[in-house]
């Protein structure tokens, strides 16, 4: 694990904040050892065209919005240990490792554990997967239908105007 460090600055140039962000060393991660399935979907370029289309045409709305911090939402399924991050001793063990419950950005199931975590939630909001794209989500609701194209960490949003 390495911890990235960022100097965030106002725009007369002064320096606003340190920013700290922890990230994984994923490339130092073994198949069958530190991970098993790292794949996510992605949606469609024509499933994207299709929809905006769709959406344009009939008059609905259309919304995009990018979901910050993604990769630390996902929960991990396979026992994943870093090291202490530099600067930090839990007690007086300084040899000792963390277990990760959630995921840290770099880690190679990182994608994957979120786009797990989304899925499962927007099927519990009601949303069915498209059989033509596993990134696409629709639910029929009182006024019409609401689809969201999902994109790693982008969401494009449709839904009906009521009349």
């Amino acid at each position: 694990m390495q911890v990235g460090y960022k100097v965030k600055y106002k725009n007369d140039s002064l320096i606003n904040r340190y920013k700290a962000r922890l990230v994984a060393k994923g490339y130092a991660q073994q198949h069958d050892i530190d991970y098993d399935e790292t794949f996510a979907p992605i949606v469609k370029m024509t499933i994207v065209r299709v929809l905006i289309a769709i959406a344009a045409a009939k008059g609905w709305h259309l919304y995009q919005m990018d979901v910050k911090n993604v990769f630390l939402q996902g929960e991990l399924e396979e026992q994943v240990y870093m090291v202490q991050p530099l600067g930090f001793h839990s007690g007086t063990n300084t040899s000792a490792v963390c277990l990760l419950k959630k995921s840290l950005y770099r880690l190679k199931q990182a994608p994957r554990a979120w786009n797990v975590k989304i899925t499962q939630r927007l099927h519990r909001m009601g949303f069915a997967t498209s059989k033509s794209d596993s990134s696409l989500f629709i639910r029929k609701g009182r006024l019409g239908p609401v689809s969201i194209l999902l994109y790693v960490n982008d969401l494009v949003i449709t839904w009906c105007r009521p009349r």
